[in-house]
């Protein structure tokens, strides 16, 4: 993204992760070692790796399915390219990861270890020195050129944009991707039940119907209870029997919705789901309702004046959100209200607008994340934080060269702050743990100079993800709780990891949050690949990575021909959703912390497999054991396909 002026220009500035620039990713010529302080010339950026051609883009829509059968999930032939994924070693020829054809795939041999460390084992050998030395070390592992991969510049299916999606495993992301990426929320509610979310599509055109309602069963027989929107139907339409023909073993629907609201002609966004107590509550457009979580039935409405612009992911303990709500209806309005509702009786508590700090503090955009009692505004070069129980400011910027510009929220406060340095395309960053009363620091991790935080995976235990814009790299690193180098891990040769961090468009404000298709444990964090699709469907693995080492530990395939995704942990166990294909419903499955195979929590019904599949760009949350699935967009070509969409489904036992 294009980096806004500082207030002092001359200086460099504060901000979120530039976005990189069209073009090709580089691949490094080695780890830095993080855990030293970069040693680059004053006024000189490290040097760069050789350019290499972009990556392959992931794998596009499937081919058309037969008549009466959804597109999502039906087999496919094999993409001209096999993807795209980890760096290759200077000299090799182009291959997988950079090997001879031919070569064996193996452990990361050729790797260096964690943040360029003397590696054990097969992992990687002693990686040069820091930056500055005669070989410069890169940080994190990018894409490679695979054949078949298109030049620089030509999108090729599924291709976000110009020069393909970016780089390292399919995480980076460039201006299209942006424009056009999902929302999407992880939360884990303390104290209130544990819930997980996950995105099937973080890279939909937001543009296009994301429910397929022509792939809705026809309702056999009629219902006696009709939803009119008012709260006093049960969810669903009147004519439909969604359990009819439901076998033995299968869950069944607990309740159906489908939109009922008015939508501009580019359609709207849902933020959420929320979850408190019974109700579970969604945003979207001019409005944020609550629906029972056992029957559908609407509980309470807030109509808002102007559009929902912000939200972060999770509620305080208590069940209270902070929105952000735009200051106007024009397309000059700034997204600077905050807006306050209990989500447990649907009461919108204080309003406030966020006042703008100097010329250069820009409102158009914002990210959201609460802590506590807290919730942060945050946004290139400024950032605010107010009590969400009575809207009182707690803090603003702190004093000195480094500015916190984004947050994630939860069991703690972590900021990504930049500080100002003297050259803008070398950037320097900084990881902070905050108090959420004060916002002082607890402590802070600095990476070597260019890389920025890009994304928190997970708050506790605490793994971030940071890009290098100029090297066109990306790295997953594990801090301690104090804050220091835990790990970097370095994936296998041949892994290509994947995740969904979809956000709406922004420039000024960023979302560290916000990340699904990952979890974690106490010394463990779990990640899935990127849909093989070389066979008759596509279909994935499951890699559980340690955090002291970096290491993988184990790997885990999804079932024959179905892909699987990372929601949470539960009881030890890490709980997944198989996404439905063109011929079987989705299910809630489990592995165990030790990895194996995978076991059914929760078989989602065959016949309503059609609907479940017609929610292309889905979120889902499995909560109190049953599992939602929920539009993540609502657009439609004319209003009568919009008022037929389904927007949610609820699976129970």
């Amino acid at each position: 993204m294009s980096q806004p002026p500082s207030q002092q220009p001359p200086q460099g500035g504060f901000g979120a992760p530039q976005e990189p620039p069209n073009g090709a990713p580089q691949p490094p010529q080695d780890q830095p070692d993080l855990a030293k302080p970069p040693q680059t010339p004053p006024g000189q950026p490290p040097q760069g790796p050789p350019p290499a051609q972009p990556p392959a883009p992931p794998a596009g829509p499937p081919q058309t399915p037969p008549p009466g059968t959804p597109a999502y999930g039906y087999p496919q032939q094999p993409p001209a390219g096999p993807g795209y994924g980890y760096p290759q070693q200077p000299g090799q020829a182009p291959g997988p990861y950079g090997q001879q054809p031919g070569q064996p795939t193996g452990p990361y041999a050729q790797q260096p270890g964690p943040y360029g460390q003397q590696a054990p084992g097969p992992y990687g050998q002693q990686a040069p020195g820091p930056y500055g030395q005669p070989t410069q070390p890169g940080y994190g592992y990018p894409q490679q050129q695979y054949p078949g991969t298109p030049g620089p510049g030509t999108p090729g299916p599924g291709t976000p944009g110009p020069g393909g999606p970016g780089s390292g495993g399919g995480f980076l992301k460039n201006k299209t991707a942006v424009i056009v990426a999902a929302a999407v929320a992880v939360v884990l509610v303390a104290g209130t039940g544990t819930w997980f979310l996950v995105s099937d599509s973080g890279d939909e055109d937001p543009k296009k119907p994301l429910a397929n309602t022509s792939n809705d069963p026809k309702p056999p027989s009629e219902s006696p209870t009709v939803d009119e929107g008012d709260g006093s139907g049960d969810g669903r339409e009147g004519n439909d029997d969604l359990n009819a023909g439901r076998k033995p073993g299968e869950a069944k629907v607990a309740w159906l919705q489908k939109n009922d609201i008015d939508l501009p002609r580019s359609g709207a966004s849902v933020y959420g789901p929320w979850f408190a107590g019974d109700v579970v509550a969604k945003a979207m457009y001019r409005g944020v309702s609550g629906y029972s979580v056992a029957d559908g039935k609407q509980k309470w409405t807030v109509p808002l004046p102007a559009d929902v612009c912000a939200a972060p992911n999770g509620p305080t303990a208590d069940g209270k959100i902070v929105i952000g709500v735009k200051n106007g209806t024009t397309d000059k309005a700034n997204c600077s209200v905050l807006q306050m509702i209990d989500l447990n009786t649907g009461k919108p508590g204080w309003k406030k607008e966020v006042k703008k700090n100097g010329n250069w503090d820009f409102l158009s955009d914002i990210g959201l994340a609460i802590s506590g009692d807290t919730v942060t505004v945050g946004r290139t070069s400024n950032s605010n934080a107010y009590r969400v129980s009575d809207g009182k400011e707690l803090f603003g910027n702190p004093d000195g060269n480094c500015k916190p510009f984004a947050f994630a929220g939860g069991p703690k406060l972590i900021a990504a702050a930049s500080c100002r340095t003297d050259d803008v395309k070398n950037p320097q960053h900084q990881v902070q743990e905050l108090n959420p009363t004060t916002g002082k620091p607890k402590w802070t991790y600095q990476p070597p100079r260019g890389w920025e935080i890009s994304k928190v995976y997970s708050v506790t235990p605490l793994v971030v993800r940071l890009e290098h814009e100029e090297k066109k790299q990306y790295a997953i690193a594990a801090l301690t709780e104090n804050g220091k180098l835990r790990s970097q891990l370095a994936p296998a040769k041949g892994d290509k990891l994947t995740h969904d961090c979809g956000s709406s468009f922004a420039i000024f404000g960023q979302k560290l949050e916000g990340c699904s298709g990952v979890a974690a444990d106490a010394n463990t964090f779990y990640i899935a690949t990127e849909d093989d699709s070389s066979g008759t469907a596509r279909t994935n693995k499951v890699i559980a990575f340690d955090l002291n080492t970096g290491k993988p530990k184990w790997e885990a395939p999804a079932p024959a021909e179905r892909v699987l995704k990372p929601l949470g942990m539960e009881g030890g166990d890490l709980v997944l959703y198989m996404r439905p294909k063109y011929d079987a419903a989705g299910a809630i499955v489990t592995l165990p912390p030790t990895g194996g195979t995978t076991k059914t929590l929760l078989q989602h019904p065959d016949a309503t497999g059609r609907i479940e599949n017609g929610f292309f760009s889905a979120k889902v949350a499995y909560q109190g054991g049953r599992s939602f699935i929920f539009s993540n967009r609502v657009s439609a070509s004319n209003d009568k396909e919009e008022l037929e969409q389904s927007t949610m489904l609820v699976f129970e036992k």
